[in-house]
């Protein structure tokens, strides 16, 4: 794999993203339930940090800089702390905002990985049923797709089984 590749990997993660956003439809955005009682503008939410993270662990990895503080304040460290936190910091925020916040990450983190040098070193690896692609420097490997990974491994299936039941209400 190569970095040609990734960015072909990344474009596609996002196309389907994009396309279930557009298949859930705007009038559904901020109905809880999707996880627990999260909307999916609240799971939109709690996945753009790692679009951010991934973002300044390449950029920190690239430097040969020690790993960069996390977007949400470093003293949480519980998986429950970090996401009460996401949430209470954006809940109340316009879906739309939170949306552009998403978009522009992303578009930050293509941003970052075609600026990396062409013969960067890249890899693949299985995770579980999964395909997870990192960028190499030296002794660090950092996820690029952090974001997409998550988003599969942790909210996919409560996503597409919400909004099934969404469709036959």
């Amino acid at each position: 794999m190569n970095k040609s590749d990734l960015l072909i990997w990344l474009r596609e993660e996002n196309q389907q993203w994009e396309a279930l956003l557009e298949k859930i439809g705007l009038e559904r955005m901020e109905t809880g339930g999707v996880v627990g009682f999260w909307s999916i503008k609240d799971v939109i939410a709690h996945l753009t940090p790692d679009h951010q993270r991934a973002i300044s662990r390449i950029r920190a990895a690239k430097r040969g800089e020690a790993e960069p503080p996390p977007p949400w304040p470093a003293h949480l460290t519980a998986d429950d702390d970090i996401n009460a936190w996401i949430y209470n910091e954006n809940h109340m925020r316009p879906f739309q905002d939170i949306l552009e916040e998403s978009q522009q990450a992303f578009q930050q983190l293509l941003d970052t990985v075609e600026a990396l040098p062409d013969d960067v070193d890249t890899t693949v690896e299985q995770q579980g049923d999964r395909e997870t692609y990192f960028v190499c420097f030296a002794d660090r490997k950092v996820r690029p797709g952090e974001f997409f990974d998550h988003f599969h491994e942790d909210h996919e299936s409560g996503m597409l089984a919400w909004l099934s039941q969404a469709e036959n209400q």
